[in-house]
């Protein structure tokens, strides 16, 4: 049974105060969600803060970014083994914005996802269209090339210590979200992709759905039955709203 798993992604968002009230609001409330596994993904300099405000309690830490580097003269990375050591088990690759607006293609997507999983990090993969791809009707092609690019790097043995993010990139930060049959489709097209190289690793992956995930829309996507949670921009900066889209798992 796949447990579902809301990560909230701060993105370029946070001070010292806003992460301990954030967190704080979170671990306050964490009591009452029964059945989601719940992370958080502050920017870089957070982390240690949010490292020491969240220890010994059931949410998770994740980071928003990792090098494809494991040292080296490369200014201003972060490596997977320099996250891990703030206690980080989570970090997001090939999320659009990094694809859109700082070039990452799919091969460079493909070799963070292998440096993070070799630095000890779960690997949180960012797969999705644009609305022109979406209007075009080649949505599964593109879903295709992304996981594909992974699957050639990693292998489909990766996958059992991954997770998979659908975002389509029409419904990110714009109000806009995909229904939940539009969500489910997708969802299934990546699970039926990975059943073709391994069907038991395809039946364990956790996929969540991201893209203007909100308290009032969640349950009804998480109820879907190849959706596994959220990656929740925007509402993951409101205590209130994420600990409602965390409840909403049932």
């Amino acid at each position: 049974m796949r447990r579902i798993l809301v990560a909230g992604n701060w993105k370029l968002n946070g001070s010292i105060a806003m992460t301990k009230e954030l967190i704080g609001g979170i671990l306050a409330g964490i009591g009452e969600v029964n059945n989601a596994d719940v992370a958080v993904c502050p920017p870089y300099p957070y982390i240690p803060l949010a490292q020491e405000l969240l220890a010994g309690s059931p949410v998770a830490l994740g980071a928003q970014d990792v090098s494809d580097q494991a040292q080296g003269a490369y200014t201003g990375e972060v490596s997977a083994a320099m996250l891990k050591e703030f206690d980080c088990r989570y970090s997001i690759v090939g999320h659009s914005e990094r694809r859109s607006l700082y070039g990452e293609d799919d091969a460079t997507v493909a070799r963070k996802f292998v440096a993070a999983q070799a630095g000890g990090l779960t690997p949180i993969l960012c797969v999705g269209e644009t609305l022109e791809e979406r209007e075009s009707g080649v949505t599964d092609e593109i879903i295709a090339r992304q996981l594909d690019a992974v699957l050639d790097a990693a292998g489909i043995a990766a996958f059992r210590q991954a997770v998979i993010a659908y975002e389509p990139v029409w419904a990110i930060g714009t109000g806009r979200t995909a229904t939940p049959e539009q969500a489910q489709a997708v969802h299934k097209f990546i699970r039926d992709r990975l059943a073709g190289h391994d069907a038991e690793v395809a039946a364990a992956v956790q996929i969540q759905y991201g893209g203007s995930v909100k308290p009032g829309n969640a349950a009804e996507l998480f109820a879907q039955p190849d959706i596994d949670g959220g990656l929740i921009g925007g509402a993951s900066l409101k205590v209130g709203d994420f600990l409602a889209i965390c409840k909403a798992a049932g």
